[in-house]
């Protein structure tokens, strides 16, 4: 009999791992859903981009199943430190002021921040040509820090909630030009809504490294970074890469 309960208990204990392995490998991508290409939501309703592929495959080299939580921006790192999703992957530039807050993946692209205006402007990159205009860029970004660092005794800064609506008012014509994500704006420049629009001078930064973050802490991250060095070896980074972009980004 004695024998018995152990080896009842031992299989409870094994069953009980299990169940703990199997909730382990179910885990929630968190992405913004309105930066194109890298993160969008369809007219479908559906949560896609180069951002959401790149997070399902590593999913997939970790054996986990993965639904995608959207955010808004601002507060996208409060809510992966409250649990709403395990880590983002949302086209986050890897800070100093960030890694305080959480860890970092080894970087998936390597981003640069570009000016775009009207092809009939004469806007450049220097300060001589920007003076006096109007400057937009998405808040809490690269983009709207190095403004705000090199620029502002130079142009107006206007920061927006979300990079579609600087392009609103870039379009409406209630902004000189835009600072952003080279890729992103190469996207947009792509549009019915950018064919006026080029971008102006060379990038001004040109080493913004990209990454997945998770919590302070969490073991999550060198899973992260194992399976991203799985993807690109296997190629299937490449597949991705090339789905969206006629260059690397890597």
């Amino acid at each position: 009999m004695q024998n018995y309960k152990k080896i009842l208990l031992a299989a409870v204990a094994t069953l009980a791992f299990g169940t703990q392995a199997m909730a382990a490998d179910k885990l929630k991508i968190g992405t913004e859903g309105a930066y194109p290409p890298f993160n969008l939501i369809d007219a479908s309703g559906k949560v896609g981009g180069f951002d959401v592929e790149i997070a399902q495959a590593l999913c997939a080299k970790m054996g986990a199943e993965c639904e995608v939580v959207t955010s808004d921006w601002d507060g996208i790192i409060p809510a992966l430190n409250a649990k709403k999703f395990d880590f983002l992957a949302a086209s986050m530039s890897i800070t100093e002021e960030r890694k305080q807050a959480v860890d970092f993946t080894d970087a998936y692209y390597t981003n640069k921040l570009q000016f775009i205006a009207p092809k009939s402007s004469d806007l450049k990159a220097d300060k001589a040509s920007l003076k006096g205009k109007v400057i937009g860029a998405q808040r809490a970004t690269i983009a709207g820090t190095w403004l705000e660092d090199n620029l502002a005794d130079t142009v107006e800064i206007k920061l927006y909630d979300t990079q579609e609506n600087a392009y609103l008012d870039l379009s409406s014509g209630r902004l000189d030009g835009v600072l952003a994500d080279k890729f992103v704006n190469w996207e947009w420049l792509k549009s019915d809504a950018g064919k006026d629009f080029e971008f102006k001078g060379e990038p001004v930064f040109d080493n913004d490294k990209i990454a997945i973050a998770v919590r302070k802490g969490d073991p999550l991250r060198e899973k992260l970074n194992a399976a991203l060095k799985a993807i690109v070896e296997d190629g299937t980074y490449k597949q991705i890469n090339d789905k969206y972009f006629p260059f690397s980004i890597y």
